[in-house]
C-alpha cells in the first residue's frame, strides 16, 4: 500500500472531514441525546469515508481516512475517549474490507460496505464493553433492550422485535450512507471533472468505468 503525495492529501482531506464531523456533530447528538445517534454519527462518517474512496480507489485508502478520523478524535472535547475512537477505525477497517474484497467498485458493494459498517455501531459494545471496561455481556443485552424500548416505545418484554427494529434501522442507515456516498461521489467527479488513477495496485481494471 503506497500512495503517491496527491493522493495522501486528498485522503487526508476526507479523513478531517469525518474526524471534524465526529467532534463537532456528534457532540451535538451526544448531548441531546438524540435516538440511535451513533448510527447516524457512523453514516455520515462512512458516507465522506467511501467518497473519499472514490477519489483515491485503492486497497487500504478507506482505512487511511478512518485512521486519520480517530487521531483527530483523541482532540474531543472531555479528552480520550476509547469506544468512539475503536468505532471509527473499526467501521473504516469493515468498509475497507468489503470494498477491497469485492473488486471492481459499484453501488451495491457500496451500499454492502456502509451497511455493515453502521451495523458494526450496534454490535461494537458487545465486544468493546467486556474487553475494556469489564462489562458482562448481559448487562451489555439489559442496556441496549433499554435503549432501544426508550427509543422505539416498545417494552423490553418484546426483546426480539426490539432487536430486530434496531438492525433494521442501522441496515437502512448504512444503505443510505453506501448510496450517498456513490452518488454524491459521482457528482462531485462529474463536475470537477475528476477520473479516477488507476495503478497496478489498485483494485480495478483499467478498461471499465464504474458501474452502478
Amino acid at each position: 500500500m503506497k500512495f503517491t503525495t496527491r493522493e495522501l492529501t486528498t485522503l487526508a482531506v476526507f479523513g478531517v472531514l469525518w474526524g471534524i464531523v465526529e467532534m463537532s456533530l456528534g457532540t451535538v447528538l451526544k448531548s441531546l441525546n438524540i435516538p440511535f445517534s451513533g448510527a447516524v454519527l457512523a453514516s455520515i462518517g462512512l458516507t465522506v469515508a467511501m467518497i473519499g474512496r472514490l477519489y483515491v480507489p485503492r486497497r487500504g485508502s478507506t482505512l487511511f481516512i478512518g485512521v486519520i478520523a480517530t487521531i483527530l478524535k483523541l482532540f474531543s472535547l472531555g479528552g480520550i475517549i476509547i469506544g468512539p475512537m475503536v468505532g471509527i477505525l473499526s467501521e473504516a477497517l469493515i468498509a475497507e474490507l468489503v470494498l477491497s474484497l469485492l473488486g471492481q467498485p459499484r453501488r451495491r458493494w457500496f451500499v454492502i460496505a456502509g451497511s455493515l459498517g453502521v451495523a458494526w455501531a450496534m454490535a461494537q459494545p458487545f465486544v468493546t464493553n467486556p474487553l475494556l471496561f469489564g462489562r458482562s455481556l448481559v448487562s451489555v443485552w439489559l442496556n441496549m433492550l433499554d435503549q432501544g424500548s426508550r427509543y422505539l416505545g416498545i417494552d423490553t418484554s418484546a426483546a426480539w422485535i426490539i432487536v430486530v427494529l434496531m438492525i433494521v434501522i442501522h441496515l437502512a442507515l448504512g444503505t443510505v450512507a453506501g448510496w450517498a456516498a456513490w452518488r454524491i461521489g459521482q457528482e462531485l467527479q462529474s463536475r470537477t471533472g475528476k477520473k479516477p488513477t488507476y495503478t497496478a495496485s489498485t483494485i480495478e481494471q483499467p478498461s471499465k468505468q464504474y458501474e452502478g
